[in-house]
């Protein structure tokens, strides 16, 4: 919509197409800016003909050095059906533009990413009488705040939760400044780093005093149904629940086939809109992607048939030529209804645990306490945390679903012991599969 429309009418508007029919997603940005074969001049252009380390590669600062090429993406996906078009801003953070000393360019990206996809965006609602959105992207950068890089320190990270969200507060600042509709955390590995993201989008709705619609899309890593970090997909949607998106859903790694009965499990449990990006297939020998438009949309109208849908476009390999041939798939089905849901506490380690009505007891371990346990205590004040994590991982053996860790007391670094030895906790999945 145009920037003057306000977030609650884009909300109400978006709700009640939503309710309507399934709305498409654009496809992939990066499979786009690849036909145009650019070389390092091209990614330099005028403004960064003298910088001093090589650039190309770098996406996302085309929206600064080859701005009409963005926005003519945006454009062609827009007049092949796409209803949402996701800003060109999936590494736009500071931590992930570090990699070509460009983290103090980060807001300008984001805000140019913005305002070239509302131009692109208002144009297009101009000529065809249609509204059009704008997704801002906040991708999951290329750290993690949930595993090691360390083989030798499992407790060790090289990113913060802190570092994390300060960084997404500033993208995020920037891309609602720039003229974003909707805020969409997307590619999500490390839900950890997601929570960072959403606990950001909160501070600066906070700021901002008015909310956007906010999309959340997860990425299955393989076959085992799990993401990078090795949750499930109910967990997943377990523990972002609490933002209330406006839609949940998966992106990326999987081609449709693959991705298809996560993308269900999601539309069973979700009590929000469900969207679905994949990949066109799984990547060839030679990284490329090698499903046609044709082979995609087949797979996907089975999904809308099966009314699993509300929000869908494509993520890696995909192209205008597919997102058209999706939505003619998916134009004459009703989408997904939101179920109603019982009420229940919904938590989750690496696994949902849920307790309702029908739960009989839950099971909490209480011996990871430094102020009820003598024995932890010890070892904790010796820095002994690996044999400390066995006395967690006795507990989770013996039926404990939920964990409760102390580390309140007076001759303790209680802040740094606490984080090392959840981080430890991470690291063992045999753990950290309960909540």
């Amino acid at each position: 919509m145009t920037k003057s429309t306000s977030y609650s009418q884009v909300l109400e508007q978006l709700t009640n197409t939503l309710n309507e029919r399934i709305v498409i997603l654009d496809g992939a940005m990066g499979t786009m800016i690849q036909d145009y074969k650019l070389e390092e001049a091209d990614y330099r252009g005028e403004r960064f003909k003298d910088w001093h380390c090589d650039v190309k590669g770098n996406n996302d600062m085309l929206v600064l050095s080859q701005r009409q090429i963005i926005k003519d993406i945006h454009t062609k996906y827009m007049l092949s059906g796409a209803d949402i078009i996701e800003t060109n801003t999936f590494n736009a953070t500071t931590i992930a533009m570090a990699d070509y000393d460009m983290q103090s360019l980060s807001a300008e990206i984001n805000l140019e990413g913005a305002r070239v996809a509302r131009e692109a965006a208002d144009e297009v609602a101009a000529q065809t009488g249609t509204p059009r959105y704008v997704a801002g992207v906040l991708g999951p950068t290329n750290r993690t705040c949930s595993i090691s890089p360390d083989v030798n320190d499992p407790s060790f990270r090289n990113v913060s939760f802190d570092e994390l969200v300060d960084a997404y507060v500033e993208s995020t600042s920037a891309l609602i400044e720039g003229g974003a509709d909707i805020i969409m955390v997307e590619t999500i590995f490390d839900t950890l780093n997601a929570k960072a993201a959403l606990f950001a989008i909160e501070k600066v709705f906070d700021t901002l005093g008015d909310r956007l619609p906010v999309m959340i899309s997860g990425t299955i890593t393989d076959a085992s149904g799990r993401t990078l970090t090795g949750q499930t997909t109910e967990g997943f949607y377990n523990s972002l629940r609490h933002i209330k998106p406006l839609s949940i859903g998966l992106n990326c790694a999987l081609g449709p086939k693959e991705l298809r009965p996560y993308v269900e499990e999601l539309s069973r449990i979700a009590e929000c809109f469900v969207s679905a990006h994949p990949n066109a297939g799984l990547p060839n020998e030679f990284g490329g992607y090698d499903e046609t438009p044709q082979e995609m949309a087949e797979v996907i109208q089975d999904w809308a048939a099966e009314g699993m849908l509300n929000i869908v476009g494509g993520c890696c390999g995909s192209t205008p030529d597919h997102i058209n041939t999706i939505r003619e798939s998916v134009i004459n089905h009703q989408p997904r209804q939101i179920p109603d849901i019982p009420v229940a506490c919904r938590l989750s380690g690496l696994e949902p645990l849920t307790i309702d009505g029908n739960s009989l007891f839950v099971n909490v371990g209480e011996r990871a306490n430094v102020t009820g346990s003598a024995k932890f205590l010890r070892l904790i004040k010796e820095e002994k945390f690996e044999e400390a994590l066995d006395v967690v991982r006795e507990q989770v053996e013996n039926g404990a679903q939920i964990i409760d860790v102390n580390m309140d007391e007076g001759m303790l670094d209680g802040a740094e012991s606490m984080k090392k030895f959840l981080n430890l906790i991470a690291s063992e999945p045999e753990i950290s599969q309960i909540g």
